[in-house]
């Protein structure tokens, strides 16, 4: 379902797109509205750069609704540049954020060359992706998650102890731990997962897991709950929220001194996936299936090697010991 926002201020072509990508699809609602936004940005900045505006009307009130074929038949390659440019130095658009938006764009305009026919020709089809800088994860050592664990203890030890063990050991993302209710855990040892895109898949749970879920399942409270359903319980009866899980982390990370070191649960999962490809030899399609990755590209960040591994790999060349006569 689309929210109000969706259907007051969506012109009809962009709100088909957008049921589109919900109903056949299967994109998230967090998805879809990142795609309404980037979508609308993009032709409010186009009616300003055409004078179609009073210059009185601040840039965030502009509607779109009147928005028509018309107008998005005039679109040129030009236009999308020029919005590039304007998201770089007037709102200083990372690359990560342009490389978006571009996605965006690129997905509406196709959806209405090649679905819909209603172009002829996608203007946007040479519309290049802004380079991005690749950065290694940060994540913590194995030393250090150890603490983290240690580190666990107060009134809610087997919840916080269990959260932060499903984070380090199994690689989920934050919004897959809140959303995990008690009907995920299988008898059979294994968590279903609901990832981006609505998408399920199963996670095994090691020794580790099912000994905390099973801790936690001891003392989890049953009686006047909101969401009975829920797995992780505040202290109000609810499910816990991502900012309750994302304090508790933090408090944890700041009793082994990381508090100010960048990190928080999205490195936690980084943590997961590194540890288990450097220190259990977990194969890269393997762990994709794990982090429930679309591309492969994605999990190959965590195929970077330390200096030690480093050393090793140029020790185990055959040519290692060969020196001149």
């Amino acid at each position: 379902m689309l929210s109000k926002d969706y259907k007051n201020s969506a012109p009809p072509i962009l709100r088909e797109y957008l049921i589109n990508l919900s109903v056949i699809k299967a994109k998230s609602e967090k998805t879809i509205e990142e795609y309404f936004i980037d979508i609308r940005t993009f032709f409010r900045f186009l009616k300003v750069h055409r004078d179609m505006v009073s210059t009185e009307v601040p840039f965030e009130d502009i509607p779109i609704d009147d928005v028509d074929i018309d107008l998005i038949r005039s679109v040129t390659l030009a236009d999308a540049y020029e919005f590039m440019t304007y998201l770089k130095d007037e709102r200083n658009n990372n690359s990560s954020t342009r490389l978006r938006k571009t996605s965006s764009l690129r997905g509406f305009f196709n959806y209405l060359t090649l679905k819909k026919h209603l172009l002829e020709e996608n203007p946007l089809k040479e519309l290049e992706t802004p380079q991005q800088k690749k950065s290694k994860p940060k994540f913590l050592s194995l030393e250090q998650s150890i603490q983290l664990l240690d580190s666990v203890d107060g009134k809610y030890k087997e919840r916080d102890y269990c959260i932060i063990t499903l984070f380090l050991n199994c690689g989920l993302r934050l919004s897959e731990l809140v959303g995990l209710n008690v009907s995920d855990i299988s008898t059979e040892n294994y968590i279903r997962v609901l990832g981006k895109g609505n998408k399920e898949r199963i996670i095994y749970l090691n020794d580790a897991c099912i000994s905390a879920v099973n801790e936690y399942l001891k003392v989890r409270p049953t009686d006047g709950l909101a969401d009975r359903n829920a797995l992780f319980i505040s202290a109000h009866k609810k499910r816990m929220s991502t900012s309750m899980v994302q304090k508790l982390v933090y408090k944890y990370l700041e009793r082994i001194g990381l508090d100010s070191q960048g990190y928080s649960c999205h490195k936690l999962r980084h943590t997961a996936a590194t540890l288990m490809y450097q220190h259990g030899n977990v194969d890269v399609l393997v762990l994709q299936d794990i982090l429930g990755h679309t591309n492969l590209s994605t999990t190959q960040i965590y195929t970077h090697l330390n200096t030690d591994q480093k050393k090793s790999a140029a020790e185990a060349n055959p040519l290692s010991k060969i020196k001149k006569k």
